[in-house]
């Protein structure tokens, strides 16, 4: 064990769980490091900025993993299954917020501050756009809004998202045409070529 505790920040994620299953502590640890923060950027971006709510969601997907570690088939990839498990989180979050408001709940966005060498009018210009894209991702339905973030935010591959949204590629593939095209046509106005 003390070959691990050593060394735990070396293995895969899928080994890290086998050894979470047999109640490894370092290894849930290491799991934790590697992840906290993407999947607390990650439900920030699902839940309109919404912090406290985002940590709460953390907490609650790794007391999945310690409860139930064997749900996770270790012959598959960690990160398309842990996503999936984030995802399922916040369509059931959507249903109750539905239910609770009567309104469409959507994403909304959290972008990197501008950096300090841009121009004032290159930064005023970028939170146009940002402001502009998050109501434009709010516009969208729940299915084109989650795999546009799973793609360009989460930075998942087609087959990743096809496996955690439990979809098929091709289903992957046209949500993603459907929705950047719809996205290009609400932003328009940022893109000098096509606004002529």
């Amino acid at each position: 064990m003390s070959f691990l505790f050593k060394n735990s920040k070396y293995l895969t994620d899928e080994v890290l769980m086998t050894q979470i299953e047999k109640g490894d502590q370092q290894a849930f640890n290491e799991l934790y490091k590697r992840y906290s923060n993407a999947m607390l950027y990650y439900f920030m971006r699902m839940l309109k900025k919404d912090k406290e709510k985002a940590e709460d969601f953390v907490h609650d997907l790794f007391a999945k993993v310690i409860k139930n570690p064997a749900s996770f088939d270790a012959s598959r990839s960690f990160k398309t299954w842990f996503y999936s498990v984030a995802n399922n989180m916040c369509k059931n979050e959507y249903k109750k917020m539905q239910v609770r408001a009567g309104v469409h709940n959507g994403l909304d966005e959290s972008f990197a501050v501008a950096s300090s060498d841009m121009s004032a009018d290159t930064k005023v210009y970028q939170k146009q756009f940002e402001e502009s894209l998050i109501l434009a991702l709010e516009d969208l339905d729940e299915k084109h809004r989650e795999t546009f973030t799973l793609r360009h935010f989460e930075e998942m591959s087609i087959k990743e998202i096809a496996v955690a949204t439990n979809k098929s590629e091709g289903t992957v593939k046209s949500r993603l045409f459907y929705a950047t095209k719809k996205l290009a046509e609400v932003l328009k106005e940022f893109n000098p070529v096509l606004d002529r």
